[in-house]
């Protein structure tokens, strides 16, 4: 062996600095991948409660108007007996239609964007690039 007893190193030692580097690695990309989760909850936070309320206003405006289009659809069947039947009749086929194409228009756009923390992925994926380069430069 080439080595100077100043500079020899056991087995062990190069074992424990070589467990404390990946130890070092993993933390912080584990702490990365917080940071960024995190971010994303501080805005969910935020947007909940907000969306919530909308929500609540929105769904009771959505049900008085769709009593006033009923109304309206039953005003013009004025002498059949079954002109409050045609009007939720229509109106209910009117908001299926309007309901799945959003329902559709949502699936694609969820299925386009990815909830995958990217920042993290690439992180990780250029440390894989990097080790596998010391792992062949070593050999």
């Amino acid at each position: 062996m080439n080595t100077e007893a100043g500079h020899a190193r056991s087995l062990a030692e190069i074992l424990a600095e070589a467990k404390n580097e990946l130890k070092e690695f993993v933390e912080t990309r584990v702490e990365l991948l917080r940071r960024e989760m995190n971010e994303r909850l501080a805005v969910l936070k935020i947007a909940a409660p907000l969306a919530i309320v909308g929500a609540l206003f929105l769904s009771t405006a959505f049900l008085l108007l769709s009593l006033a289009l009923v109304a309206l659809f039953a005003a013009v069947f004025t002498g059949n007996d079954y002109r409050w039947f045609f009007g939720f009749l229509i109106v209910g086929f009117l908001w299926s239609v309007t309901g799945g194409t959003a329902a559709l228009l949502a699936k694609k756009r969820i299925s386009k964007r990815s909830m995958v923390p990217r920042k993290t992925i690439e992180v990780l994926s250029a440390d894989k690039a990097w080790l596998q380069n010391e792992a062949r430069s070593i050999l």
